[in-house]
């Protein structure tokens, strides 16, 4: 898994008009191609009218999947602009589509590289382009006594916490980068003098600033 990665937050789209035609811009996260193939198809269901329906799609952790679509549109003045912008703005794991209605004036191949393009980016405005950091789920069990000090180190450090167990021992979900959780645990039983029960969880991403 990759240590971080940007993406676009949840779907979205925007309408921007380029010499009376309207480029309706959609973005949406996906996780597989199945899900971006089913996206695209929604679209066009909903736009069955529209002079266009031209997309891109990327996925994977080193953007193994990389499908576009010029729906009719002259070869490489549509889909490709669209999956040029997804790689430039770094994003993973994101389906563009924009529709198109034709307003009555030609663009040329250039001006419709450039409006695809323009497109693109208001759809990824609109989703939202943010950064997925890996983190690791930590649950460090600990008597009371330690609870006080434990919390205002993590405070300290600025580490992620998840909800606290009350029982018999108060348990912490605790959740550092992924990379720094065998430091964490080094950290935490040097803290704790030995003195806590430490259980790895699982990996998950959270949003960076979050």
């Amino acid at each position: 898994m990759l240590d971080q990665y940007k993406t676009v937050r949840s779907a979205g789209n925007k309408e921007i008009v380029i010499k009376k035609s309207r480029f309706i811009g959609h973005v949406m996260p996906v996780e597989r191609e199945e899900d971006a193939i089913q996206f695209i198809e929604e679209i066009k269901k909903k736009h069955w009218n529209a002079t266009h329906n031209c997309s891109a799609y990327m996925i994977g952790e080193r953007d193994e999947i990389q499908k576009q679509s010029d729906d009719g549109e002259p070869s490489g003045t549509a889909g490709k602009p669209i999956l040029e912008v997804i790689k430039h703005q770094g994003l993973k794991n994101v389906a563009i589509v924009v529709t198109r209605y034709f307003g009555g004036i030609m663009l040329g191949a250039g001006g419709l590289i450039r409006a695809y393009t323009d497109g693109a980016v208001a759809a990824i405005e609109a989703g939202e382009a943010i950064t997925k950091v890996l983190h690791k789920e930590i649950k460090v069990e600990l008597d009371y006594t330690w609870l006080g000090k434990v919390e205002n180190e993590l405070r300290n450090r600025e580490i992620r916490t998840g909800p606290t167990a009350f029982a018999d021992k108060v348990t912490l979900m605790c959740l550092p980068l992924d990379r720094e959780a065998e430091s964490f645990k080094a950290w935490m039983t040097d803290l704790t003098q030995g003195q806590s029960a430490i259980t790895e969880g699982d990996k998950i991403y959270y949003i960076e600033g979050e």
